[in-house]
């Protein structure tokens, strides 16, 4: 299990940061031939074959990848920090969204809001438990509340990417509740 841990970390990176890395291209959709993908993983010291890789995307706890359907390619589903265009449409969100952090970011969130930084957007949670994983990942996490649809009101636009989460551009001091 370790070992699909460790390829699912490098698959993230590869797909989502540095296709380069491994002299990989993507598509402008961010989808990369699954066939090329292997070959490429295989000649740069990391063994995969279709069914180690098929394993990685269903195991994946945070469903981070997509095959396409008839499996000739593969993406990662949100979270890129390269130029991708993954088709997602506007959509409304439910009320309330979460996001999760570590509690040393809080000063600057209540001065800035939540910022995409180097990513394409701000990912948000449909629920604590989720926010609270992601937010604990680089120290004592902390659960914000988003007022989801009040932004959509004023015009922000959210997304939900194949894998269930929110996405959206910003989301500025006034639509969060911090913990007390």
């Amino acid at each position: 299990m370790q070992d699909l841990v460790k390829s699912s970390k490098f698959l993230s990176f590869v797909l989502r940061h540095r296709p380069d890395k491994i002299g990989l291209k993507l598509e402008e959709n961010g989808w990369a031939v699954t066939t090329e993908l292997l070959e490429k993983l295989n000649s740069n010291n990391f063994p995969c074959d279709f069914e180690k890789l098929k394993s990685i995307v269903e195991n994946d706890n945070k469903q981070r990848y997509a095959f396409s359907e008839d499996f000739l390619k593969i993406r990662a589903s949100q979270g890129h920090s390269i130029k991708v265009d993954l088709g997602l449409l506007p959509k409304v969100p439910p009320g309330t969204l979460f996001h999760g952090t570590a509690g040393y970011n809080i000063p600057s969130i209540k001065k800035q809001g939540l910022l995409k930084a180097k990513r394409h957007h701000v990912h948000l949670s449909i629920n604590e438990e989720t926010a609270i994983q992601v937010g604990g990942r680089h120290g004592k996490p902390v659960v914000l509340r988003v007022k989801a649809i009040e932004m959509t009101r004023i015009g922000h636009v959210f997304y939900q990417s194949e894998n269930g989460v929110w996405l959206t551009d910003t989301v500025p001091p006034e639509f969060l509740v911090f913990p007390s």
